[in-house]
Order: structure tokens, then C-alpha cells, then sequence
């Protein structure tokens, strides 16, 4: 298996499961298991369903595998994160609504 290093993951458009498995040290089935299940929070599995076929595509960040990697990442941290990006955009959401209802009246 090769082994990348931190900077070599930070270079990668695009980070496959058998690349993660490899600078993890563990099989490429077992990233994508671990993230479809929620286990591995280096970044999301996204299930597509389609009436002919059934299938997962993943998107792995680098900062979040490096993180990991090196134990400064746990699932908790990023459940926080990403509840409170959520919660930004909600608010934006509510910005932009606003915003939209204030240029409609402005235009009558």
C-alpha cells in the first residue's frame, strides 16, 4: 500500500477511497463503509438512488482525513460544525427572504 504524506493529500483535487485507505492504513471498503455508516468523518457519502441503479459517491476533504488522521477530528466535532454552519445558513435564508420581500414592495 502507498502511504502519502499530509502535503500530498492537501495536492489532490480529488481524494478516492483507496487513497484514503492507503494514507489511513486501512482497505478502501472500509472508508466507504465508515462514511456511508457516519463512522469516519472525513468528509460525506451521498447515496444516489435512481430506478435503474443504486449508488454511493464520496467526497473526501482533505483537512478533515489529515485531521483525523492525526487524531484532532472526532464524529462530536463535527456534528457542532456542521450544526452551526447550518445554522448560519438558515440565517442567511432568512436574510435573503427578507431582503427579496423588501425590493417586491420597493418595486410597487
Amino acid at each position: 500500500m502507498a502511504k502519502y504524506s499530509d502535503d500530498e493529500i492537501r495536492g489532490m483535487k480529488k481524494i478516492t477511497c483507496k487513497i484514503a485507505g492507503d494514507y489511513l492504513g486501512i482497505g478502501p471498503m472500509a472508508v466507504s463503509i465508515g462514511m456511508r455508516n457516519d463512522l469516519l468523518p472525513i468528509g460525506f457519502a451521498i447515496h444516489n438512488e435512481d430506478r435503474y441503479a443504486d449508488s454511493w459517491s464520496y467526497n473526501i476533504i482533505a483537512e478533515r482525513l489529515i485531521a483525523y488522521n492525526h487524531g484532532k477530528i472526532n464524529g462530536i466535532q463535527v456534528e457542532s460544525i456542521e450544526k452551526n454552519l447550518s445554522t448560519i445558513i438558515n440565517q442567511f435564508e432568512e436574510m435573503k427572504r427578507d431582503l427579496v420581500f423588501l425590493l417586491s414592495e420597493k418595486e410597487e
